[in-house]
C-alpha cells in the first residue's frame, strides 16, 4: 500500500485498500490460532513434570487452549472461503409495491422504514436517489443508496419478493389480505469496474411530473437513460438540475449492468446461482410478515421469528444471521465436495 505505483493510482489504491480490509480478519485469526497452539504446546510440556495444584492449573490452561483452537479452526474455515468480490461495497436498494394495489405500496413504505432503521443501527448513511409516492401515502417505487463497510455483506440476501399478511388500512370489513413488495439489492458499481460506451446510451430529457420545489416542474430537468444493448432503462427526476439527475441515473444504471454482467458470467460457467440462500429465486416469496401471529418467516431456510414489530423497527440481525450461517454452511459443504 505504501509503494509509489499504488499511491499514484487512485483506482489501484482503492482496490488494494479493500483487499487489505478483507484480509485483516484472516490475519488476526491466524495470529490468535498460533498463540493458542503455542500455549497448548507449552502446557503439554510442563504437565509432564508438574504435580498437585500446578498440574491442575496447567491442565485447565491446556483445556482452555484446546477449546480456543477448535473455535478458531471453525472460524478459519469460514475466513478461508473465496472472498465475495462485492464485500465492502455500498449498495443500491430498490423497493416497489407489487401485488395488492395500494396495500402493496403501503407495505413497500414499511419496508423502506425498516431498512432505514436497520441502516441507522449499523451507522450507515442513507441517500434517497428517487421516490415515487402513491396517492395514500405508500411508495410505488424508491431507490436509495446505503453507504457502509458491511452494507453488502449484511443486506445481500434481502433481494426478492416480500409478502405481508394483515388487515389493510384500506379494508372496511376486517379481512386479512395478502400483498407483496419487491426488493432489489445491488452492489454499487464503480466506473473502473464497468465501461459503458456513450454511443450505447439513449438519453432523453423531459419535464418532471408531480410535486416538487421551485423549478422542478417548469424545466426539462428529468432524465431517462436507455442502455440500448441490454434494454435497461433508468429514469430520475427528483433533483432540480438535469446534470444531477443524469449522474444519479448513471449510478443506478452501472449497478444494474454490473449485476447483469455477474449473472451472465455465472451462467456461462454453469455455476449454480446463489443469489438467494437456499435456492430461492425472485419468482418466489422469500419472506412473509404475518401481523396476526406477529410472525416473520424466511421461506428459503425455514426460519421463523415471532418478533414482527422488532423486525419492522429495524432489528433484522436474527434473520440475517440465520441466512448468513446457512450460506456459509453451504459454501463449506461445496468446498468439501471439491
Amino acid at each position: 500500500m505504501a509503494t509509489s505505483d499504488v499511491l499514484e493510482d487512485q483506482n489501484k489504491l482503492r482496490e488494494v485498500s479493500r483487499r487489505y480490509k478483507q484480509m485483516t480478519p484472516l490475519v488476526e485469526c491466524i495470529r490468535k490460532y498460533r498463540a493458542a497452539t503455542g500455549n497448548a504446546d507449552a502446557a503439554r510440556e510442563l504437565i509432564a513434570d508438574a504435580s498437585g495444584t500446578e498440574r491442575d492449573q496447567l491442565q485447565a490452561e491446556l483445556s482452555s487452549a484446546t477449546s480456543t483452537i477448535a473455535a478458531l479452526e471453525n472460524e478459519l474455515k469460514v475466513l478461508l472461503l473465496p472472498p465475495d468480490p462485492n464485500s465492502g461495497k455500498n449498495i443500491i436498494i430498490e423497493i416497489r409495491g407489487a401485488e395488492g394495489g395500494e396495500e402493496a405500496n403501503l407495505f413497500a413504505s414499511d419496508l423502506f422504514d425498516m431498512y432505514k432503521a436497520f441502516a441507522a443501527r449499523n451507522n450507515w448513511s442513507v441517500e434517497v436517489l428517487s421516490m415515487d409516492l402513491s396517492p395514500k401515502g405508500g411508495i410505488n417505487q424508491v431507490v436509495m443508496i446505503f453507504k457502509g463497510e458491511m452494507a453488502w455483506t449484511r443486506m445481500r440476501f434481502e433481494g426478492g419478493p416480500h409478502r405481508v399478511q394483515r388487515v389493510p388500512a384500506t379494508e372496511n370489513q376486517g379481512r386479512i389480505h395478502t400483498s407483496s413488495a419487491t426488493v432489489m439489492v445491488l452492489p454499487e458499481a464503480e466506473e473502473v469496474e464497468l465501461h459503458i460506451d456513450e454511443k450505447d446510451l439513449q438519453i432523453d430529457v423531459y419535464r418532471a411530473s408531480g410535486p416538487g420545489g421551485q423549478g422542478v416542474n417548469t424545466t426539462d430537468s428529468a432524465v431517462r437513460i436507455t442502455h440500448r444493448p441490454s434494454g435497461v432503462v433508468v429514469a430520475m427526476q427528483d433533483e432540480r438540475s438535469q446534470l444531477q439527475n443524469r449522474l444519479r441515473a448513471m449510478q443506478v444504471l452501472r449497478a444494474r449492468l454490473l449485476k447483469r454482467q455477474e449473472e451472465e458470467l455465472q451462467a456461462r460457467a454453469s455455476a449454480e446461482r446463489k443469489a438467494q440462500v437456499g435456492g430461492g429465486g425472485r419468482g418466489e416469496k422469500i419472506r412473509t410478515y404475518n401481523f396476526k401471529d406477529s410472525r416473520v418467516t424466511d421461506h428459503r431456510i425455514g426460519f421463523t421469528l415471532h418478533q414482527l414489530q422488532d423486525v419492522l423497527a429495524g432489528n433484522l440481525d436474527p434473520v440475517i444471521d440465520a441466512l448468513t450461517l446457512e450460506y456459509q454452511t453451504e459454501q463449506l459443504a461445496d468446498s468439501g465436495e471439491r
